[in-house]
C-alpha cells in the first residue's frame, strides 16, 4: 500500500513566504534512507530564518514568535494593569497562535534591566517590549538587540534609541493641557502643590517640566511644596502628610498631581472640609479620582467614603494601560512583515467634570460610545485606572485590566 505522505508537495518558506526548499515524494513507498534524506532537508531549510512548513492546501504553520515584556518599577496600580492588558492581548484570538510570552522585571534600577534584556535576546527572543525605566540608559543594549533583528518596542516611556519604537502619549502636551487648567481655574494665582511621578523616566520629566513652564507665566502662582509621588496612591499619601504638617490646607489653593487627587481629595474630606470647598486638582485618571469628579448627588453602586460623587473640581488624564497591549500588537505585525512608524502617539485620555461620563455595563463597546469611569461595586480599587479604552485594541477591556482576560 502506497504511503500516503507520498502524496502531497512539501515547500519549506521563510517569514515571506519564499520557497526555501520544495520537495515533492516519489510515489512508490520510500525507503527509511529516502524518509531520512527528506527530514534532513526540511529541517536544514527549517534552520534558516524561522522557516515555516507549508502543505497542499498552502497554508502556512508558524511557530509561535518568542516575545518577552521587560517591566521595570511596578510598585503601582497602573503597572499592575499594563501587565494585565499585555497579558490578555497574548492570550486573545488575534494573538494566542503566534506569541509565546515570557514576563521579567526588573524593578527600578537600569543595570538590572540591562542585563535582563541582554538575557533575553541570548534566548533567543524576536520581540521585546518593554517599560524603560530610563529614556537613555537602555539605548546600547536596544541597538545591540535590533543588530540582531530583534523588534524592540517601548511603551508609556519613551527611549532615545533611533532602532527602536515608541507607543506613548504625547507627555509634555499631558503637563501643559493640565497645567494650564490649574492655572485657568485659579485665575492665574495661588499656592499650590505638586507632586512628581518616578524620578529619571522620560514620563516624569517631561510631565513635570511643561506644567512648571505653565506656572511660570503666572507671577501669582506659586508653588510651596513638591514631592516625589511614584505615581502611587500609598506614596502620594505619605508625601502629601509631610507637605500639609507644615503647609495647613488652609495654605493650600490647588494641587498638580501626576498621581494623588485621589488621595488628596480623601484626605481632604478626613480633615473636615465639605465638598463644596475641596481644591481644585489637576491628575491621574484613577478610577477613585473620576468618581469623585461626578456631580454630588450621582447615583452610583457601592461608593462609601471619599470613593462617592463629590463635585471634585479637577481634570483626569493618564497615560493609558493598554498602551503594553498595543505595543505587542504592533510587535507581532511588525514580525509578520509589516510596517509602522517609529514614533506612535496615542490619543491623551482626558475628563473634565464635563466630560466625566459613568459607564453603563463597562464592555469595550460601553466605552466606545464615551463611557470613562466605573462602578465602585466593580472596581473595588479606587486607585486603579480607568483610561483603558482604544479603538485599536478591542481584544482588551475592562476584564483584561482587571484579570488579563480577554474581550475575545
Amino acid at each position: 500500500m502506497q504511503a500516503s505522505c507520498c502524496r502531497f508537495r512539501y515547500d519549506c518558506v521563510d517569514r515571506r513566504n519564499k520557497v526555501l526548499i520544495s520537495i515533492t515524494p516519489d510515489k512508490r513507498r520510500p525507503n527509511m534512507g529516502e524518509t531520512m534524506n527528506i527530514f534532513a532537508r526540511l529541517t536544514a531549510a527549517l534552520l534558516m530564518g524561522g522557516a515555516m512548513l507549508v502543505g497542499a492546501n498552502g497554508m502556512a504553520q508558524a511557530k509561535p514568535y518568542k516575545v518577552y515584556l521587560s517591566m521595570s518599577y511596578i510598585g503601582n496600580d497602573w503597572q499592575a494593569e499594563a501587565e494585565n492588558m499585555v497579558k490578555a492581548m497574548a492570550a486573545s484570538t488575534t494573538l494566542k497562535n503566534k506569541v509565546r510570552l515570557d514576563v521579567q522585571v526588573a524593578g527600578p534600577n537600569a543595570q538590572r534591566q540591562i542585563q535582563q534584556i541582554n538575557a533575553m535576546v541570548e534566548a533567543g527572543a524576536q520581540a521585546i517590549v518593554v517599560y524603560p525605566i530610563s529614556p537613555t540608559a537602555l539605548d546600547p543594549v536596544i541597538r545591540s538587540a535590533c543588530a540582531r533583528h530583534v523588534v524592540v518596542i517601548a511603551y508609556d516611556a519613551q527611549v532615545t534609541e533611533p532602532c527602536a519604537y515608541d507607543v506613548h502619549i504625547d507627555q509634555t502636551e499631558a503637563g501643559r493641557v493640565t497645567g494650564q487648567w490649574l492655572a485657568d481655574t485659579l485665575h492665574g494665582k495661588g499656592n499650590i502643590v505638586v507632586m512628581d511621578g518616578v524620578p529619571g523616566t522620560s514620563v516624569d520629566t517631561a510631565r513635570t517640566a511643561a506644567a512648571k513652564a505653565v506656572f511660570a507665566k503666572y507671577p501669582g502662582i506659586h508653588i510651596i511644596a513638591e514631592g516625589v509621588g511614584m505615581w502611587s496612591q500609598a506614596v502620594a499619601r505619605t508625601e502629601l502628610s509631610k507637605i500639609v504638617a507644615t503647609h495647613p490646607w488652609s495654605s493650600i489653593d490647588g494641587l498638580w498631581m501626576q498621581v494623588g487627587c485621589l488621595t488628596a481629595t480623601s484626605m481632604e474630606s478626613e480633615a473636615g472640609i465639605k465638598d463644596a470647598a475641596l481644591k481644585p486638582c489637576a491628575g491621574e485618571g484613577s478610577n477613585g479620582h473620576r468618581i469623585e469628579m461626578l456631580p454630588e448627588g450621582t447615583a452610583v453602586q457601592g461608593g462609601q467614603g471619599p470613593y462617592r460623587p463629590m463635585g471634585l473640581p479637577s481634570i483626569s488624564y493618564a497615560s493609558p494601560p493598554y498602551s503594553g497591549a498595543l505595543a505587542l500588537k504592533l510587535a507581532v505585525e511588525k514580525l509578520d512583515g509589516g510596517t509602522m512608524p517609529h514614533n506612535i502617539v496615542l490619543p491623551l485620555p482626558l475628563a473634565t467634570n464635563a466630560t466625566v461620563h459613568l459607564c453603563t455595563t463597562g464592555t469595550w463597546q460601553d466605552m466606545r460610545s464615551g463611557c470613562n469611569v466605573f462602578q465602585p461595586a466593580v472596581i473595588t480599587n479606587p486607585g486603579w485606572f480607568a483610561a483603558i479604552f482604544s479603538k485599536d485594541t478591542p481584544e482588551v477591556g475592562l476584564q483584561a485590566a482587571l484579570h488579563g482576560t480577554p474581550e475575545q
